[in-house]
């Protein structure tokens, strides 16, 4: 009975953020171990279901990095990074798009085995991501200039749930990867989202990453720049998307373990949460 009781609570405990977010807009960077791990990958697919099927709007933009730097090592191509982003060349985008499509599809798959209608999309199709070159010593990497948030909208609007693979094109229709983090920046504020969510390799923020006993869970966006000037690779380019995404319309940004099952419905539906929380008024 105990056990049948604590069931009863969680969902008590959801049941004001199920509220309070109802109908919201909510976007999810996918990566990581989360993505590698099949497990992990089930447990998310579940987190993102429930989001939807209890009616949030759930928005995905995934990665796949790893999967990309694998195949180019199988074909040859050189796979560099520079300031935490891929060097690409026109082979090397080639490569990326060809990956993230065979992921952007599976992801279709398994939210469809969950009752969830999913649409993947790329940020070519229906001319979703506008971007330029971000510099040249980078090759074919993406600035986004635009997004056309008309498509997302659409698709919203008709209960479908958004999957989109970081790849964009130029006004010359010429091919660029983006970095899925700015996708999922860009795209945020587009939608004007409730929430923007990072699912990583990482608990969250740490005062000293050396140090795991300084990991925080709720800062401002004051408190974000300063600890900008003290992040390096990856991360930076991270904290750097979520301070850009709360000065322009989103309320709130998640940076969660993607290692932790359910991490997300912990998140979003408990009061306590995991990994840590960036707020615009903290």
């Amino acid at each position: 009975m105990k056990t049948y009781l604590e069931k009863a609570n969680t969902l008590i405990e959801a049941l004001p953020y199920i509220r309070k977010f109802n109908s919201k807009i909510i976007v999810i960077k996918y990566g990581g171990s989360a993505m590698e791990n099949e497990a992990l990958k089930i447990s998310v697919m579940q987190d993102i279901a429930l989001l939807k099927l209890v009616g949030l709007k759930p928005v995905i933009v995934h990665g796949g990095g790893k999967e990309i730097t694998s195949m180019c090592g199988k074909l040859g191509v050189k796979s560099e990074f520079k300031n935490g982003l891929r060097i690409s060349s026109k082979e090397a985008v080639e490569v990326a798009e060809m990956v993230l499509f065979k992921i952007n599809k599976t992801l279709v798959q398994n939210l469809e085995c969950q009752g969830v209608k999913a649409l993947g999309i790329c940020g070519k199709d229906g001319g979703l991501l506008h971007c330029e070159k971000q510099d040249e010593s980078l090759g074919f990497v993406g600035h986004i200039k635009s997004v056309r948030q008309s498509v997302l909208k659409d698709l919203l609007e008709k209960d479908f749930l958004p999957i989109i693979a970081p790849i964009g094109m130029n006004e010359n229709y010429e091919s660029f990867n983006i970095n899925a983090d700015d996708v999922a920046c860009e795209v945020s504020k587009a939608l004007r989202a409730e929430k923007l969510v990072f699912l990583s390799d990482v608990e969250g923020l740490y005062k000293n990453y050396e140090d795991k006993n300084s990991l925080i869970s709720r800062i401002g966006i004051k408190e974000a720049k300063e600890l900008i000037k003290h992040t390096q690779g990856g991360m930076l380019v991270k904290l750097n998307s979520c301070v850009d995404a709360l000065e322009n319309g989103v309320k709130r940004v998640h940076i969660l373990d993607g290692r932790v099952k359910h991490s997300l419905l912990l998140e979003i539906f408990t009061n306590d949460g995991l990994g840590t929380l960036i707020g615009g008024d903290l």
